[in-house]
């Protein structure tokens, strides 16, 4: 099972800009979702974004269209989110979630494996 690890998180102001990424070694077939959910204190993990792994579709949370982007690197085996414009309610632990199949869910259920998490802290 591929273990996905996460890094990129930090502290910044409001309107600042983080790219957080996804390493996910050892990824042998093109039918994976990829999916960035997010955790805040006292709240439960929520959707972010996900890409179909072999063809690049995306889908969005409204909370962050506009201002969030996902990619994926298929030749490094790297998923990416770039977060612009971060707002204070973004504050969260962000987990990088993989699946098997072809449909982007938002349901945490769904996923088969998760990294560990990194912190995304905006000020106001």
């Amino acid at each position: 099972q591929v273990q996905p690890v996460e890094s990129g998180g930090g502290l910044v102001q409001a309107g600042d800009s983080l790219r957080l990424s996804c390493a996910a070694s050892g990824l042998t077939f093109n039918n994976y979702v990829m999916a960035w959910f997010r955790q805040a204190p006292g709240k439960e993990r929520e959707f972010v974004s996900g890409i179909r792994w072999s063809v690049g579709n995306t889908y969005y949370a409204e909370s962050v269209k506009g201002r969030f982007t996902i990619s994926r690197d298929n030749g490094k085996n790297m998923g990416y989110l770039q977060m612009d414009n971060l707002k204070p309610e973004d504050t969260a632990v962000y987990y990088c979630g993989l699946r098997q199949g072809w449909t982007i869910s938002i349901m945490v259920s769904q996923y088969d494996s998760w990294g560990q998490g990194t912190q995304v802290t905006v000020s106001s």
